[in-house]
């Protein structure tokens, strides 16, 4: 686990800082704002303003600007955030405590930056907008990299605000200083290498264009591709100053979220002041922001403000440089090329690939491009054009991770079976085969299959993506990332089993009457993989009892009945009846998250179909990060809407309250559990995750974790049949003999044990107040 940040005082190269390491800064031409008091503690800690004197511009360019970065962000759409605290981003920070106070954002507090990213994730997942992250500089940073990755490859989208020291202190081995620009690589859409502000009366225009951008690039705007964005913050001291009043400003009509500054430098004012603002900055080389092309970024809560549509990357990027903002190199920047939001196409995917196409070194280069860049299908307002799937091939549906419904329509449609994982949004439908595995291997199965239609990322099984490796298989691959694409170009990061997919596509439609062959085709896959799972179900050690004989009118079976029953309540748990109970208990407004392990394979071939949300983050499979991410599902769905809390009076009257009585925005008042099915591995790789700060909003989440005491997942690999035992339990195994009831202790989470079905079924079926920890132990 990383440790919060502590202060860290600024060395001499600091405060004798004077310019910019980008050419055209605002800061280039300015002095420095450090100062010896800037160091004293007693003058860098930030005071709470009262609402006469909040107006005022602080006596902090650090605080000024996350203010103007973090309220236009608001102003987006932008509804969470996560901190983790340290010295540099303090401004940041008492800045979203402010926000969170006025119900303007939620935030969530974590001391742990691996398990903010993962939280951010989480709940990024479950609203569909990007959620942010601060961190402090230096190992803070670079501890985002598992959530990064895992965003990247699922297409979520993320914003990571990370503070840093100013530009030149770099490479003269200062506290905490590292090279954070680039830090991410080609993992982020974005990556802007920001200069320490100075108070110019150009930053406001600045701070607006880095936050319009930034959210176009995390949610895919013009790319189809959603994704984590960085913004590199350089920040001199002082680092905050006093934080205004946001609630009584907004009152008093003095300042609402992505309000412009006056000339004079403070927030709100007049609209004549604001105009004023804006022109000032065209002058200082940031001319008037245009609005967007795309509305996709407007929100109900900008709306609400009377605010204009948000400004587009492309109207903005040709004073980048100017302005003393430049891409980092080595990360993409988002194509400005026209996307349709008009309408769906026939059946759509919500699968999401990164392009990773080349990397402009600049804002302004970007912009350039974006003309040559390849408009998406129906770019005019109409549909992207589907591919039309005639009938007469063999044909089944993929539904990988993140699938979302549409698969399961195009099979309905095209009347092909469907293979749909857990977390694919489309495991439901009379289409549905569970036992696709056993049915891919065999040759009268998937040996005849001739087409298959891919959406999500597939990733649970070895048969599914040795179809795409036959010569006589055609594969296409339904992707939003295939609208962007140039003539001949090979998506990066797209599902493509050894380069061998047949094409791309953005939409597909089925072609033709009603199904003719196809009929007995899907019911010759579902009557078998009925079949098989019958038979699995068969060999569990005591099979469910034959609930027809419940009501039979014959006492003798109604008594042997009741004695099957007890019988199989009373057997012990194993994998497969885990996985059936926990899907039984899960309802459609439950959340249900499945960790990386064994479990989530053995639920794959076993449940049968359910309308439910299931979430496992499948991006690169790892274990990092599950209890973070399902906290932050949780947390998104169980809460009020934030339009809905910001109508009810302030607990603590008009003066700021704190601590838990200014946490409106976080009372759970939606129904609904998540549930966790993950093993002991994935539980202890993610410990970190089970502390909640004091006054931290604390879901309704159940951990339901199968201990076989290590990796068991391991046993089912080729090696564990040759390998020497002992040497390949420690290296592989990894055994562990943690007290889980300890553990859940320690962190205030509830704790129960379940060893036999009645046991499990109850406590999968018992209100929960909080976090609560079910430990399931399994045999190896």
């Amino acid at each position: 686990m990383s440790a919060a940040r502590g202060p860290d005082a600024a060395g001499p190269a600091e405060s004798s800082d004077t310019s910019s390491p980008v050419a055209g800064s605002p800061a280039a031409s300015s002095p420095a704002a450090g100062s010896p008091a800037a160091s004293d503690p007693a003058v860098s800690s930030p005071a709470v303003s009262s609402p006469a004197a909040s107006s005022a511009a602080t006596s902090s360019p650090a605080a000024d600007f996350s203010l103007a970065v973090l309220g236009e962000l608001v102003a987006l759409g932008v509804t969470d955030a996560v901190l983790t605290p340290g010295s540099r981003s303090q401004a940041l920070a008492l800045t979203l405590s402010e926000l969170h106070r006025a119900r303007m954002i939620d935030l969530q507090v974590r001391i742990d930056e691996r398990v903010a990213g993962f939280t951010a994730l989480g709940l990024a997942v479950e609203t569909g907008l990007p959620a942010i992250v601060v961190t402090t500089s230096g190992t803070a940073v670079a501890n985002l990299l598992p959530a990064v990755l895992e965003a990247h490859h699922s297409g979520v989208p993320m914003l990571l605000l990370t503070s840093d020291r100013p530009a030149s202190m770099r490479g003269t081995a200062g506290n905490q200083t590292t090279w954070q620009p680039g830090m991410f690589g080609r993992f982020v859409r974005l990556a802007l290498d920001v200069p320490a502000p100075t108070g110019s009366a150009a930053e406001p225009a600045l701070a607006a264009r880095i936050a319009a951008s930034a959210v176009e690039a995390a949610l895919g705007t013009h790319t189809g591709t959603p994704g984590p964005v960085h913004l590199n913050l350089q920040l001199r001291e002082p680092l905050s100053g006093a934080v205004p009043d946001l609630v009584a400003l907004a009152a008093a009509g003095g300042w609402m979220p992505g309000g412009a500054a006056s000339a004079s430098g403070s927030w709100g004012g007049s609209a004549a002041a604001q105009a004023g603002a804006t022109a000032q900055s065209a002058d200082a080389g940031s001319p008037e922001l245009a609005p967007s092309s795309s509305s996709r970024i407007a929100t109900t809560q900008r709306a609400a403000l009377g605010r204009s549509g948000p400004k587009s990357a492309a109207d903005s990027a040709g004073a980048a440089d100017s302005a003393g903002l430049a891409a980092v190199a080595g990360a993409p920047t988002a194509h400005a090329a026209n996307s349709s939001s008009a309408s769906q196409p026939p059946v759509a995917t919500t699968q999401r690939a990164a392009l990773g196409q080349s990397v402009p070194k600049s804002v302004s280069d970007s912009a350039g491009a974006a003309d040559s860049a390849p408009h998406a299908a129906g770019a005019a307002g109409g549909a992207p054009e589907a591919l039309a799937l005639g009938r007469g091939p063999r044909t089944i549906v993929v539904a990988g991770h993140d699938a979302g419904p549409a698969a399961e329509e195009l099979a309905h449609r095209g009347g092909w079976p469907l293979v749909a994982e857990p977390s694919s949004g489309s495991r439901f439908g009379r289409n549905l085969v569970v036992a696709y595995r056993e049915l891919l291997a065999d040759a009268d199965f998937g040996g005849r299959v001739q087409r298959v239609i891919v959406f999500g990322h597939p990733t649970l099984s070895r048969e599914v993506p040795a179809l795409s490796l036959r010569d006589d298989v055609e594969t296409i691959v339904v992707t939003p990332a295939a609208a962007t694409a140039r003539p001949g170009e090979e998506l990066v990061d797209a599902y493509n089993p050894g380069h061998r997919v047949s094409s791309f596509v953005t939409a597909v439609e089925v072609a033709g009457g009603e199904p003719g062959d196809e009929r007995e085709w899907l019911r010759s896959w579902v009557l078998a993989s009925r079949a098989i799972v019958d038979a699995q179900s068969a060999e569990d050690p005591i099979p469910a009892p034959n609930i027809e004989l419940a009501n039979s009118p014959d006492i003798a079976e109604r008594r042997a009945y009741r004695l099957a029953e007890t019988a199989a309540l009373k057997e012990p748990v194993t994998r497969r009846t885990l996985a059936l109970a926990v899907w039984q208990a899960t309802w459609p407004h439950d959340r249900l998250v499945l960790g990386a392990s064994r479990l989530i394979r053995e639920l794959d071939r076993a449940v049968p179909g359910k309308k439910i949300r299931v979430h496992a983050n499948r991006g690169l499979a790892g274990i990092d990060g599950t209890i973070s991410t399902a906290t932050g599902i949780a947390l998104a769905s169980q809460r009020a809407p934030l339009s809905a809390l910001r109508d009810l009076p302030l607990q603590g009257g008009p003066a700021r309250a704190s601590g838990a009585a200014a946490s409106g925005a976080t009372v759970s008042t939606q129904h609904g559990v998540t549930r966790v099915l993950l093993g002991d591995l994935t539980l202890l790789h993610d410990a970190g995750a089970l502390l909640f700060g004091t006054g931290e909003a604390r879901p309704r989440i159940q951990l339901i974790v199968a201990n076989d005491g290590g990796g068991t997942i391991f046993d089912t690999l080729e090696v564990a049949g040759t390998a020497d035992r002992a040497a390949f339990d420690r290296v592989m195994l990894t055994p562990q003999t943690v007290d889980l009831e300890a553990l859940a202790k320690a962190y205030g989470w509830a704790y129960s044990r379940a060893t036999t079905r009645v046991e499990l079924d109850r406590a999968l079926t018992a209100p929960l107040a909080g976090p609560t920890l079910l430990e399931v132990p399994l045999p190896r």
